[in-house]
């Protein structure tokens, strides 16, 4: 009697991993029980971490960032690759475009198999960001250019929304696919709501609850919300959930550190007035996504991936960035009926479910297991296929 095959090993790795959390471990912790939950399918998460190993979990050589809220950065890339090769994994998927992605392009060479990045991150516009006005374009061309360099090595570059997927597009890379992410709408529920929350933070029926959640970081633009609330003073009040060097501040601001169980960020989803958020280079959404499921209407700006999330069926979106729009943009929720919009945002979150979701990110994977050595190495030397599979998308 012949043994059983081997179940396909997917093999994940990224730096954007923290014990503070973050949508990009929130995404590999989902996709992990999913897949252990797959006959023929085997999962595992390979990370620089910390204290924080667990089971399906394995470590990377890697220093801490001061300041990051627990990240921690690679700097060995073959020591990374051989990590990875020791896995004997069929697929690698990389979260970020830096020496973890170099060492699992790396490691999916020796092997033959296919190499996926997951683009996360837009590093055109945090680089832009960071340099500052008067650097900002000059350091937004090299980080494309190096974007096209680590990118076109992939066999395919996956983006969670069509703004990132069409920027990926523009930059030159050419095997590129849409691929949400998703939402667990049963962990994010409305009955999450609890009266309990908000007298234990003292807020009563007349407060009106306005609820942040993610890092802390400059492009997140939290000094923005800080201050719009500010401006709307009494009855308004910005609970600000996470970690990161910039949090904000202000006389109506309450911070909160990260919350790490699942029920716990429900609760203060489901028990805000409204989620809102600033941030105008999100390739995605998450929390947003996690908020609408719990039926909580969402302020956010008009803007990259947010921009697909939010519209004025189930929040309102921000065209401009400034302290007064997010102002008149919250008071404008506030002066209608916001249980249409509650409504509409749960409906749309559970048609993101991970169960809706994964399935469609298991088809990208069996694609490109399916296509064969052979076109797998005509891609990591750049010379893409001619008839791109179906699930490709072009402009």
């Amino acid at each position: 009697m012949s043994p059983p095959p081997r179940p396909i090993h997917v093999v994940d790795t990224t730096m954007f991993w923290s014990p503070t959390g973050g949508g990009v471990g929130r995404y590999l912790r989902t996709k992990h029980a999913w897949l252990g939950a797959l006959p023929g399918w085997r999962h595992t998460i390979a990370v620089p971490a910390g204290a924080d190993a667990a089971p399906g979990l394995v470590r990377l050589p890697a220093v801490p960032i001061p300041g990051s809220g627990g990240y921690r950065l690679p700097l060995r890339r073959h020591a990374i690759a051989n990590r990875l090769g020791e896995l004997e994994p069929d697929l690698i998927e990389a979260g970020d475009p830096y020496v973890v992605a170099w060492a699992a392009v790396d490691a999916a060479r020796r092997r033959g198999i296919p190499a996926v990045a997951y683009c996360h991150s837009n590093l055109e516009a945090m680089a832009r960001l960071a340099a500052g006005p008067r650097f900002g374009r000059f350091a937004a061309r090299a980080a494309r250019a190096y974007a096209r360099r680590v990118y076109r090595r992939f066999d395919r570059v996956l983006a969670p929304s069509a703004s990132m997927r069409d920027q990926l597009l523009d930059w030159g890379i050419e095997r590129v696919a849409c691929q949400p992410l998703g939402v667990d709408s049963a962990a994010f529920d409305p009955s999450r709501a609890s009266a309990a929350w908000r007298r234990e933070l003292g807020f009563d029926a007349a407060s009106r609850v306005l609820v942040y959640a993610g890092r802390f970081a400059p492009e997140k633009h939290l000094d923005v919300l800080a201050a719009a609330v500010d401006r709307l003073g009494a009855p308004y009040t910005l609970v600000a959930i996470g970690a990161g060097p910039t949090p904000p501040r202000g006389d109506r601001v309450r911070v909160l550190p990260f919350v790490a169980g699942t029920e716990a960020l429900a609760t203060a989803f489901a028990s805000a007035d409204a989620f809102v958020h600033a941030g105008d280079q999100e390739t995605f959404g998450l929390s947003v996504l996690e908020a609408m499921a719990c039926a909580t209407p969402v302020v956010a700006r008009r803007a990259a991936g947010l921009a697909e999330l939010v519209d004025d069926t189930v929040g309102i979106g921000v065209d401009a960035g400034h302290v007064g729009a997010f102002a008149d943009a919250i008071a404008a929720l506030f002066a209608s009926d916001r249980a249409p919009r509650r409504a509409a945002a749960r409906a749309r979150a559970e048609a993101h479910d991970w169960n809706r979701v994964l399935p469609a990110l298991l088809g990208q994977y069996r694609e490109l297991l399916q296509a064969g050595s052979a076109s797998i190495g005509g891609a990591r030397d750049g010379a893409f296929d001619a008839a791109a599979p179906a699930a490709l998308h072009p402009r």
